[in-house]
């Protein structure tokens, strides 16, 4: 695993922020949260984002900030859930890093994220079926990563040490 990064790639809700922090502090490497760059460089929510500028504007600033993040090294990076749509943030990916896909089921995610307001792409009036559709459409994007870890009844320690062994045993 010399000279690569981590990048944890998922659906909203998966753990990727939680997982990421926790991944620094085992790994003593930076985290870049491509999500938190766009808000603070932006100054304002995704939702706003989203609302505002619209959702490919969001893509392009999100495609921007991963080239300059896979340049560093020794850093996790946590993409956001849609950094997997564009194919030349793919391949940067797996060029990069080794990508590990933090895999939810629709009902964990639903659960874990029913009461937040922040995620643009689930304030619809049936956000448990929005979620089951995003995740069929992006499935074969998923399935891309080096390794996949379920994280439905895990907490973050223990998916970071589940990480920590696959790189080892790399």
């Amino acid at each position: 695993m010399k000279n690569k990064n981590i990048a944890l790639i998922g659906f909203m809700g998966s753990g990727k922020t939680l997982v990421a922090k926790k991944l620094g502090e085992l790994f003593d490497w930076e985290v870049i949260s491509i999500d938190a760059l766009i808000i603070e460089k932006e100054g304002k929510a995704i939702g706003d984002i989203f609302a505002e500028s619209g959702q490919s504007y969001f893509r392009q600033l999100e495609k921007d900030f991963l080239k300059q993040a896979v340049e560093r090294q020794s850093v996790i990076i946590d993409g956001g859930g849609g950094i997997i749509l564009d194919e030349a943030n793919r391949t940067l990916l797996k060029e990069k890093c080794v990508v590990i896909h933090l895999s939810a089921s629709a009902d964990v995610i639903y659960e874990r994220i029913k009461d937040e307001t922040h995620r643009p792409l689930v304030n619809v009036d049936d956000p448990k079926t929005k979620i089951e559709e995003l995740l069929e459409k992006r499935q074969s994007f998923y399935a891309q990563a080096d390794y996949v870890i379920k994280t439905d009844h895990k907490n973050p320690e223990a998916v970071c040490q589940e990480i920590k062994e696959m790189i080892q045993n790399d």
